[in-house]
Formats: structure tokens, sequence, C-alpha cells
């Protein structure tokens, strides 16, 4: 309940925050947004368009814990997965804060799950990661990056998000219940994965073993 409270009360804050700098009135943001979507990345920082593909991955981290468990959940997980895709923790935080602990898997493995189970899901994301990171720090400028951050809504937002997005991961009971699922829970290796940023969740799907399923009668 105590990890409820702070993470409420993160996402709340981050929402106040938001609506107050209203990133979307500013003409900046719609121009770094086509740019970042329609992969015109020669004229950005490359600090930026590594970021904004990061929250992408993020998304998928949470996935791969997620939608097993949202079978047992009241409420179905991949509303707030997609939501996610778009708007990073305000979409996703509601999910986290409404789920219910749970550390069983019942039934059979659909299509979409058994792909999120599998441990060539987290390496390629693992992959996908290494290649924006060397990216960002190859070609990237550091020091633009920061000014841009300090001034520049939307940079100062993403940024944001993705240290959310980092920081909220630990702070809800997905990760105890999927590691308990798979009979694998300890607090070493709990706290080896979350304090981690990034690496650490990734590194932990490239080497999870499997979703027990309930035999067919």
């Amino acid at each position: 309940m105590g990890r409820r409270i702070v993470l409420g009360l993160i996402w709340l804050s981050f929402v106040v925050y938001t609506i107050w700098l209203a990133p979307l009135d500013r003409a900046y943001t719609w121009f770094v947004a086509r740019k970042l979507l329609t992969l015109q990345w020669g004229d950005l920082n490359a600090y930026l368009p590594a970021i904004f593909s990061l929250m992408g991955v993020w998304p998928m981290i949470y996935a791969c814990l997620m939608f097993a468990d949202g079978r047992m959940q009241p409420i179905r997980a991949w509303p707030p997965f997609l939501g996610s895709n778009f708007t990073g923790v305000l979409c996703l935080t509601p999910y986290l804060l409404l789920r219910q602990p749970n550390q069983s898997f019942d039934g059979q493995k659909d299509q979409v799950i058994g792909k999120l189970d599998q441990r060539s899901t987290g390496v390629t994301l693992l992959v996908i990661t290494g290649i924006l990171v060397a990216y960002a720090v190859i070609a990237g400028d550091w020091g633009d990056y920061v000014q841009q951050f300090q001034t520049r809504h939307f940079v100062h937002l993403i940024s944001l998000d993705f240290c959310l997005m980092c920081l909220f991961f630990p702070l809800t009971d997905l990760l105890d219940d999927d590691m308990a699922r798979r009979g694998i829970y300890s607090p070493a290796l709990f706290w080896t994965v979350a304090l981690v940023p990034l690496l650490g969740p990734l590194c932990y799907l490239c080497w999870r073993p499997p979703l027990a399923e309930a035999t067919s009668q």
C-alpha cells in the first residue's frame, strides 16, 4: 500500500505539472513531433530521438509483465498499454494503481502472451536499446540536450516521463508478482533488477524462465 501511495502522488504531481507547462500549445512541440514521427532525425540532437524511441521500449517492457497478469485482473492490460505508447506514464499509471496483486497464472498462453513471454523478445528489446543508446552517445550533443531540457517544454516533459518509467517499475507490484509467478522471487534478485534503470528490467526479460501453463484435461 505504501508503494501505491507514493506512486499515486508522483503520478498526480506529474499530471498537474504537464498541464501547467502545456507543451501542446508550443509551436516547437509540433515541429519536433513531426520530425520524430517521420524519422527526419538529421536536424535533431540524437539524444532526443533516442529518448523518444526508448519511450516505445518501456511500454513493451511493462507489457511483458502486464499481459499475462491482465488475464486475472478486472481491468484489461491492452488499453493502458496502447495509451502508454503515446502518453507514457499518464495512461499507464492508473492501471498500475488499480490492479490487484496476483502471483499466479491460470490457463494457457495465447499468441500475444506467448510472444511476450519469450526470452527472444527481451533480447530484441535489449539490442534495440543498445543501438539507441550508442546512437545518442556517438551522434548526440549532451550539452545542447541539457539546454533543451531546461528551455523546451516538450523535451523537458518527455525526459521526465522516461525517468518516471524507470522509477515506477520497482514501485509497482508487477515485478514482485511476475517473479513469484515463475518461482524465482528473492529480495536480492528484485533489487538487482530494480536498481539498474532500463537495463535491469531488460536483462530480467532475457533471463526469466517461461510461465508454466495449466495442464489440459
